[in-house]
């Protein structure tokens, strides 16, 4: 979110209140849903790459701690396909929009995010977007990840740029927090023109949270296959995101 947006109206208390959260779970099943559909992303034996792109305007804050500590999972779920490589990109203030080295620990990725706070600014999902699209140029990116909650740019711009990634086969899968509407159309957008997948989460839900990012670090590292071995190494006990893999 590029303001702290603390004095808008929260949701309408009451049977309305629960409606978010139950299209939320409806949200995260569709998306699994619509990945079973998507091709293999990386060449067997191959290492998949994933830009891991995230809002760091002032009022992420929760959301990025919260990333910080579940990235290892990433790596871990990536681990029994192939592994996988991960580019942290993040905005932040008016116009800074930094990318770190790609790395394969945990540790590292989690080291880098460690020393980033979050300023108040405005989105540049624009420029997530052509990154993305220089790396793929340089060696083959198996999807990206953006997480955020607004979006303040023009969305001809922005679907023209995810156009783009469409052209070369690279995948954005779209992590909603909240509700805002402008920034749904764009992010489904964006999702639409890659062939990727849209999905929006409970503010404050780590655990939804969670079962995106590891659904989305299996897929870059192997697949709908390496989706359907996560559910199978979680039991019954699974979550309903990966029920739908089959």
């Amino acid at each position: 979110m590029t303001k702290d947006r603390s004095d808008h109206a929260p949701a309408p208390a009451g049977e309305s209140s629960q409606a978010p959260a139950a299209s939320a779970r409806a949200e995260i099943d569709g998306f699994l849903d619509r990945v079973k559909a998507l091709g293999p992303p990386v060449e067997p034996g191959r290492r998949g790459r994933l830009v891991f792109a995230l809002d760091a305007t002032m009022s992420r804050q929760p959301t990025w701690d919260q990333a910080c500590s579940m990235q290892a999972d990433m790596f871990h779920e990536a681990a029994a396909v192939g592994g996988l490589d991960i580019q942290l990109v993040y905005y932040r203030g008016l116009a800074e929009c930094r990318a770190s080295p790609w790395v394969a620990e945990a540790a590292r990725l989690g080291a880098l995010m460690s020393r980033i706070d979050c300023r108040s600014g405005h989105t540049q999902i624009g420029k997530v977007l052509a990154h993305a699209r220089r790396e793929n140029d340089r060696a083959k990116v198996a999807a990206l990840v953006l997480i955020g909650d607004a979006m303040e740019e023009s969305l001809d711009d922005l679907c023209a740029a995810a156009g783009e990634l469409g052209l070369r086969n690279v995948k954005a899968f779209m992590f909603q927090e909240g509700y805002d509407p402008v920034c749904e159309q764009a992010f489904r957008e964006i999702a639409r023109l890659t062939g990727g997948a849209f999905c929006r989460f409970a503010p404050g839900a780590a655990h939804e949270l969670a079962e995106l990012l590891r659904a989305a670090a299996a897929y870059a590292a192997g697949g709908v296959k390496a989706l359907a071995d996560l559910q199978a190494r979680r039991g019954a006990g699974a979550t309903r995101l990966l029920e739908q893999i089959k």
